[in-house]
């Protein structure tokens, strides 16, 4: 299955390039998904149809999909959802307020990982388009199978072994005080099953031969910087950027005295895109003087991205990590482009290395062959991080 994301700053016009593509793709005989896994969904008002949690067709070969997390969470989690629920309404919340809540901060994240996972295990789909949220939600989204496995590896499992086996000696004491049971069997084991299912994803989001995500922007400042940014911690987490899309560029032929400082702004903006991201390759869509809502204008849209190309195809094949061996030492080599040096911290710890910017941090499992080596210095060097080993350095 050819998995696409679309991402981008809100309101920068991914959906639109998400459903636009979907079109191309189904016109090529594709059987396509779209599915919006941004809680603030506008995949249906794109398409100008509705759509709900389970796939329906718009086009020959084209279906579309909102995600709902709620829905989601009552098919595939619903103990923890009813224990959850339980332990709300032991705190007083009625049924309603204590149903809601019973989705926590970062559940539609996993659920769109989850998600994604079913629909490439069953096969139904050739292309899968995921209209993701923006940056920073996708973000934490392309992480979370690292960041969950870290949590699952070292708390939660040992956790889980304690918890079932002291269950039967402290429940009976648990109950009258706290309201509500302590969790079983089957509520603990959920979230390790999805984890397992997300860790699997996984390989499924690093294989560049599988899976690219397409940046989305403006030429704006704030917007150019948020795209460079997240191409960057993208590339930190082992997932390939393949094009980018400019998007809402003022067309020439617009003499509107109103206009002209906008278009002379953006012929620099316009620049600064296809020299930060090259080797990219970039798609420019004009500022259209309508609205791209519903399957004509989409159509036009699909037009000037990708006339008679296959919009399925890996525009860029990005290497974001690589192991070299020189002089009989080992390098590590991260793409992280537009990353000076100074934002980088870096540190290790048994097998693992830690490479954090911003507020991104990625525990990065290290190969057998540097995992018992120690990091001897780092270098930037064409967009790419350098860690040397010390071959005669060991932990």
């Amino acid at each position: 299955m050819r998995v696409i994301l679309m991402t981008g700053k809100g309101g920068v016009g991914k959906t639109s390039v998400a459903a636009a593509t979907g079109l191309r793709s189904a016109e090529l005989g594709y059987r396509t998904l779209v599915l919006s896994t941004d809680p603030a969904h506008s995949l249906a008002d794109s398409f100008d149809i509705e759509l709900g949690h389970d796939a329906k067709q718009v086009r020959p070969n084209l279906w579309g999909a909102e995600l709902d997390a709620l829905q989601e969470l009552e098919g595939n989690w619903g103990a923890v959802k009813r224990y959850i629920t339980q332990v709300l309404q032991a705190r007083g919340l009625d049924g309603i307020q204590a149903e809601e809540l019973a989705i926590l901060p970062g559940m539609d994240e996993i659920f769109g990982l989850v998600r994604m996972k079913r629909h490439y295990d069953e096969g139904e789909f050739d292309v899968l388009i995921i209209d993701s949220a923006p940056t920073g939600t996708a973000l934490r989204l392309l992480s979370l199978p690292e960041v969950g496995g870290w949590y699952m590896r070292r708390f939660y499992k040992p956790f889980q072994n304690i918890s079932v086996a002291l269950r039967p000696l402290v429940e009976p004491l648990f109950r009258p005080i706290a309201g509500f049971s302590l969790p079983d069997k089957e509520v603990m084991d959920a979230p390790y099953e999805f984890y397992e299912q997300i860790e699997a994803l996984e390989k499924v989001l690093t294989d560049n031969n599988q899976t690219s995500v397409r940046l989305v922007t403006n030429p704006e400042k704030m917007v150019i910087k948020e795209s460079l940014r997240a191409h960057a911690y993208l590339s930190l987490y082992n997932v390939a950027t393949d094009l980018v899309v400019a998007n809402r560029i003022i067309p020439k032929e617009v003499e509107d005295p109103f206009f002209q400082r906008w278009k002379e702004n953006q012929e620099q903006y316009r620049q600064e895109i296809h020299e930060n991201f090259h080797p990219l390759p970039v798609k420019e869509i004009p500022l259209y003087s309508e609205e791209m809502c519903g399957l004509a204008a989409l159509d036009r849209l699909k037009e000037t991205l990708y006339s008679d190309e296959d919009p399925t195809q890996i525009y860029y094949k990005e290497t974001t990590m690589r192991i070299v061996t020189e002089n009989n030492q080992y390098s590590l080599e991260l793409y992280l482009p537009n990353i000076p040096k100074s934002q980088i911290q870096l540190s290790k710890t048994g097998d693992e290395l830690n490479i954090t910017i911003g507020n991104h941090r990625r525990n990065l499992i290290l190969p057998q062959a540097l995992a018992a080596l120690q990091p001897s210095g780092a270098k930037m060097d064409d967009d790419y991080l350098k860690i040397r080993f010390a071959d005669n350095v060991r932990v």
